[in-house]
């Protein structure tokens, strides 16, 4: 099994915003753990911890309170629209061995030739995963490719046991293409060349007019 991230809590039984507002400032973060088929279970976790914890993408926590341990995925978090503070947290309860679909964003990696420039054409995709092995990031690999290349659904390369939750394996994820300011200039930069080759050519027919 996966390493998970333990957060020790206690049981939450006082509910409304004044409540939560306490919480906060007692550096405590609400959080509700649901279950399907069973009554949710609430519990407060200690602020510090739990914020740096949420750093990690997919991450399965295990939860300690009172006399209960819950395995879970972060379902929601609700974030002050100005502090960014937690406000509060959804989990989901999950069992070893249960597959959760989850929100993957996407990473490059590598050097594109020449002026060309790798663009993300689905900055996150949803997996299909066991939730002891829960990717955080998805990285593709764009080293070598050139403008007009793209990097296919189909040719991710995904965790062991994991997959993609998508319409089509042929949709494009990555393409690699020139941007057009800089096709644009190197365009340019064509012509001029190529216009200034006559008057080059022109010079010497001027140096014999002035030697007859």
């Amino acid at each position: 099994m996966a390493n998970t991230i333990t957060l020790e809590g206690e049981v939450r039984n006082e509910f409304g915003k004044g409540v939560a507002r306490r919480m906060r400032v007692a550096k405590q973060i609400p959080a509700t753990i649901y279950a399907g088929g069973t009554e949710p279970s609430f519990v407060k976790l200690p602020m510090k911890e739990t914020t740096l914890a949420l750093r990690r993408a997919n991450a399965l926590f295990t939860i300690k309170f009172g006399n209960e341990t819950k395995m879970a995925v972060v379902k929601d978090v609700q974030r002050n629209p100005v502090k960014r503070q937690v406000e509060h947290i959804d989990f989901y309860e999950v069992r070893a061995g249960e597959k959760v679909v989850v929100d993957v964003p996407v990473f490059i990696q590598g050097v594109t030739k020449g002026a060309a420039v790798a663009f993300i054409d689905m900055q996150n995709l949803q997996v299909r995963a066991d939730v002891t092995n829960l990717p955080e990031r998805i990285e593709v690999s764009v080293d070598g490719l050139a403008d007009g290349d793209k990097v296919l659904a189909k040719d991710l390369v995904l965790p062991e046991g994991a997959e993609l939750v998508i319409d089509s394996l042929e949709d494009s994820i990555v393409t690699v293409e020139v941007p057009k300011e800089e096709a644009a200039s190197t365009s340019a930069g064509t012509e001029t060349a190529e216009g200034d080759a006559p008057a080059e050519a022109a010079a010497p027919a001027a140096d014999e007019k002035a030697a007859e």
